[in-house]
């Protein structure tokens, strides 16, 4: 089968033959028609994951073909019995197991879900990781409900996009942030009730008055930005943090948090039953991933340099063959 191979740090991907996976019974063979990037496979590339492995297939998320029933499948592997934490065993599909960036992988049979009815492969292979870690911070974490005035901060990357939809589809009065004025004008053609370019004080500060305060906010990147985010809490307030992309939270005002009763929760992926749950929820209303663009599976490296300038608005796609 051909496949994208991470043969070392810094190193382009190589689309080349490989062996089908081999496997024993408890898992299935997924014929895959697309794939979709996270941060998280560009990250592995510049070697800022512990424990890489070469040659490997990267790719977290993937649509396909298993049984004759067209699936998509679940990159959380053992999450273990405990909903409030992963277990020692966990990991993402991609690293330390081979990925999705491949016309074939092996899967847990208990990691197969059925695709949701209204999406495409593409639109569907977007939905996997980010969906996960939306639901999870948003639903699991923060309980987010509906009326609720929510920030999603950095609004852009598939997380925020899908945690932005999630949280309108429920019927909160949802903002946003981001450094790209195109980006805050396409979340609003989304149902967002408007935003602030995080890069400018003053817009942050009439999107505070503007909106009253939140009641959660969901934030991925910390940083020296964080501390305004807890200013523009409103008393009894809930923030989910799930990255750090912008470092350790400088300067921030331990009064804001007591004084506000705030609750600050940390949350990554989530638990088989919630995949199963967003899964329903996507169903239900309907949701549709934003997708920037697509590529073929040969293109890979050109999707990774896309990735790297942070200029796309949801998620990047990998096509390898059509349902």
């Amino acid at each position: 089968m051909k496949a994208l191979l991470f043969t070392g740090v810094k190193e382009p991907l190589v689309y080349t033959d490989v062996d089908l996976p081999e496997h024993d019974d408890t898992f299935g063979l997924v014929r895959l028609r697309a794939a979709a990037l996270n941060r998280r496979d560009y990250w592995i590339t510049l070697g800022l994951y512990p424990d890489l492995r070469f040659p490997s297939i990267l790719g977290s998320d993937g649509c396909g073909e298993y049984e004759g029933q067209e699936v998509v499948i679940n990159p959380s592997v053992h999450w273990g019995n405990d909903p409030r934490f992963y277990s020692d065993d966990y990991f993402i599909l991609g690293m330390a197991e081979d990925g999705t960036f491949a016309e074939q992988v092996a899967v847990r049979k208990k990691n197969i879900y059925p695709k949701p009815a209204h999406l495409t492969a593409e639109q569907a292979a977007a939905l996997p990781l980010a969906g996960l870690t939306a639901y999870r911070v948003l639903f699991s974490r923060c309980q987010a409900r509906a009326n609720d005035k929510v920030l999603i901060s950095g609004v852009g990357g598939g997380v925020a996009l899908l945690a932005c939809q999630f949280a309108i589809a429920i019927g909160a009065e949802v903002y946003v942030t981001s450094g790209s004025e195109e980006k805050i004008e396409k979340a609003v053609a989304l149902g967002a009730k408007g935003g602030a370019n995080y890069k400018s004080p003053e817009s942050m500060k009439a999107l505070q008055k503007r909106s009253g305060g939140f009641d959660v906010v969901i934030d991925s990147a910390g940083g020296d930005g964080f501390n305004q985010l807890l200013k523009m809490c409103r008393k009894g307030a809930r923030i989910g943090v799930y990255g750090g992309t912008a470092g350790a939270w400088n300067g921030v005002s331990v009064p804001n948090v007591f004084f506000k009763q705030l609750s600050i929760y940390g949350s990554t992926m989530g638990a088989d039953a919630e995949f199963g749950q967003m899964l329903d929820f996507v169903s239900e209303y309907e949701i549709v991933p934003v997708v920037d663009r697509v590529f073929d599976l040969k293109d890979g490296n050109e999707a990774l340099q896309v990735m790297k300038t942070s200029r796309q608005f949801g998620k990047i796609v990998l096509r390898i063959a059509n349902l």
